[in-house]
């Protein structure tokens, strides 16, 4: 695995004066908001350059690889974002060290699914960066790909899948074998409807059909994997 934006990001703390560090914050900044409005291969980087109010030489100076260095930082910047509230809405609805009762398992779950649906109002800009590298995947480089889900679909993937495994070693589900794929099965259940239905949060639905998709899902996914 290659440098993380965390630790690119602490590493500039110590070698980049605090004003340079600035500045490249101001300039990823506002390239958020240009990548989240035009996508990764319509954003030129006169467009990055002026929406951050720097010149492009000035741009190049904090940012040698241009756009794709650019992309990379925001990407992993936001995705890190995420994840962290992820982890914690995760940790917070399933707690590691108290199980919830089998009669309050389909509700727990509910509540995990309309926490994280939440992160789509949450992190608008985010969701916006997402929506554009699943349109764009052909142009945006593949080490950016890679560092996004080294920054937030991983690490997330497996704490959902640690906390599908005390599930069932308490006795509440049935991963048959297969606990990551339980885990990838659950998001895309409770997830892909809304994903699709409101274009990654541009379109918000009714909270009333929303949690019908929601419920649903965590239903179908309790039918395949519910304990006996």
């Amino acid at each position: 695995m290659g440098e993380t934006n965390e630790s690119r990001l602490e590493r500039a703390r110590h070698e980049v004066s605090p004003r340079k560090l600035q500045k490249q914050m101001a300039i990823a900044s506002a390239a958020c908001t240009v990548f989240g409005r035009e996508g990764y291969a319509r954003a030129s980087v006169d467009t990055l350059a002026a929406e951050a109010g720097v010149s492009t030489r000035t741009l190049y100076n904090h940012f040698p690889g241009g756009k794709a260095q650019l992309f990379q930082t925001v990407v992993t910047w936001t995705s890190g974002e995420v994840r962290d509230a992820q982890l914690a809405r995760l940790h917070a609805v399933l707690d590691p060290g108290r199980p919830p009762r089998p009669e309050d398992l389909e509700r727990d779950l509910v509540a995990l699914a309309r926490a994280f649906g939440g992160l789509m109002t949450d992190y608008p800009n985010h969701f916006a960066l997402v929506r554009h590298i699943h349109a764009e995947a052909d142009h945006v480089p593949p080490e950016v790909l890679r560092a996004w889900h080294e920054a937030g679909p991983e690490p997330v993937g497996q704490a959902l899948t640690e906390a599908m495994t005390r599930l069932e070693a308490a006795g509440l589900l049935d991963l048959h074998g297969d606990a990551g794929l339980a885990a990838s099965h659950f998001t895309a259940l409770i997830s892909y409807s809304v994903l699709q239905l409101t274009h990654y949060g541009v379109l918000p639905l009714p909270a009333a059909q929303r949690d019908r998709l929601l419920e649903g899902g965590v239903a179908a996914f309790l039918r395949a994997y519910a304990a006996g």
